[in-house]
């Protein structure tokens, strides 16, 4: 299969943040291990390449994941990493026909993905107004991040990949903070709280921090979900039919996908209803 070369990026915008599965030599289907599972119908191990991928690199049952058992699969974003190791890292080298690239390749692939992700949230700080006074900050975090992913595989083997989160994190907390402040009174922090299967039905959760929640299975129904901090939280199985999402921040499309809502759900414009919805 042809392939192209990723277009050079300043690291604005999300295009080059969302993953173009035609650019990638199947990386996420070979070098992640899965078990056995409700999410997973076989047990396949790191760096050996599942059984439904094909030798063009693409997914024999694409459109029938769920219903073959690979529910899993369906809820990974990898945020365009996997085109970013392929075609940049590794110059287009197909890991079939240059076995050697194999290992360093899928040992990149999880470094990149958690560089990706921080460009997809920093990227949308930039995009929110209250946040100005953090702008400039968040700018250099973004050039910094994306000249990291520029990087050979070694130069990415050997990032300290937490101390950059955490300096990042930082930012994105005051981004938080000033966007959260839009929403007039008390906030309800529920910053990692264990909300395992809660009813939190209709609740009243405008501007509230859930980075972090754990909200398995949670019933979150007409739930008032605006301009909340969903970073990093845990929505498999949770309930947003009928919540309303709009202006929530830091919600990524794999946090949607692993959960479950209705026509009625409100979500921030930059994602999309989960077709299984």
């Amino acid at each position: 299969m042809p392939q192209k070369h990723a277009a050079p990026s300043d690291g604005s915008g999300r295009n080059d943040l969302q993953a173009d599965c035609a650019n990638c030599f199947g990386l996420c289907c070979v070098a992640l291990p899965f078990a056995r599972s409700a999410d997973f119908a076989a047990d396949k191990d790191a760096g050996k390449p599942c059984a439904n991928l094909q030798l063009d690199f693409r997914c024999g049952i694409h459109t029938r994941l769920r219903e073959k058992g690979y529910q899993g699969c369906t809820v990974f974003d990898c945020f365009g990493a996997g085109q970013k190791v392929s075609q940049v890292t590794f110059g287009g080298t197909d890991w079939r026909q240059a076995p050697e690239s194999a290992r360093p390749m899928f040992e990149v692939l999880p470094v990149m993905r958690q560089l990706h992700e921080l460009l997809w949230y920093v990227t949308e700080a930039l995009d929110l107004a209250p946040a100005r006074p953090v702008h400039p900050d968040l700018r250099r975090a973004l050039k910094r991040v994306d000249g990291l992913t520029r990087g050979d595989a070694a130069s990415l083997m050997d990032l300290d990949v937490a101390a950059l989160r955490d300096d990042v994190n930082a930012l994105l907390l005051r981004t938080s903070d000033l966007v959260r402040a839009e929403v007039p009174g008390r906030k309800k922090n529920h910053r990692g709280a264990q909300l395992i299967g809660a009813r939190l039905s209709g609740a009243r959760l405008r501007g509230a921090s859930l980075r972090g929640a754990c909200l398995i299975g949670a019933d979150l129904k007409k739930a008032d979900l605006r301009m909340a901090d969903l970073i990093g939280a845990d929505l498999r199985g949770a309930d947003l039919s009928g919540a309303d999402l709009t202006g929530s921040i830091f919600l990524t499309q794999a946090q949607l996908n692993a959960a479950k809502g209705d026509s009625a759900t409100k979500l921030p414009a930059a994602l999309t209803r989960p077709a299984h919805w």
